[in-house]
């Protein structure tokens, strides 16, 4: 078996009149994110470790804000068109955790839904899809409640050699 590890990061600023979405999943908020698709930072960078640990282009590349097929694009689709790429390469997700930087809502109440979502979206057991938040303690853009960011790492495996 061959391992293949990749790192994803992304951020976007709050903005009045848009929903808070992480992980597919929408979140109470009085301010959502800004972004040409709706902006889940999370799936976003989730997304960019998976494309990464293949060796693909980032999610700008494959899913360009330039292209209006992606605006206010569900990023859960997103990452099922993704799953989509790695598949035809024979590659699987061993394993997805990420961590979520945002100040508030708090994502606890939340966390397992995320979970689920992810899990569903990319075809794997819940075990498989670790998910964490922290705050910004009032420093940085996240402290200042400016916006959220996120860090994702994906293993991926596939059997035998790759090409």
């Amino acid at each position: 078996m061959t391992v293949q590890t990749g790192i994803g990061y992304d951020c976007h600023p709050f903005a009045d009149g848009r929903r808070l979405v992480l992980g597919g999943v929408e979140l109470p908020a009085e301010r959502g994110l800004a972004g040409h698709s709706d902006a889940d930072v999370l799936t976003h960078a989730i997304i960019d470790a998976l494309l990464g640990a293949a060796g693909l282009a980032d999610i700008g590349h494959q899913f360009p804000d330039t292209d209006e097929r992606y605006r206010d694009a569900d990023s859960i689709e997103l990452l099922r068109a993704t799953m989509a790429l790695l598949a035809e390469r024979g590659l699987s997700v061993a394993h997805v955790d990420a961590t979520v930087m945002l100040e508030r809502p708090k994502l606890a109440p939340a966390r397992d839904q995320i979970r689920e979502v992810l899990a569903g979206a990319m075809g794997i057991s819940l075990e498989h899809v670790s998910v964490k938040a922290t705050r910004g303690e009032g420093m940085g853009f996240v402290g200042r409640e400016e916006g959220a960011a996120a860090l994702a790492i994906a293993t991926l495996a596939t059997e035998g050699e790759r090409q």
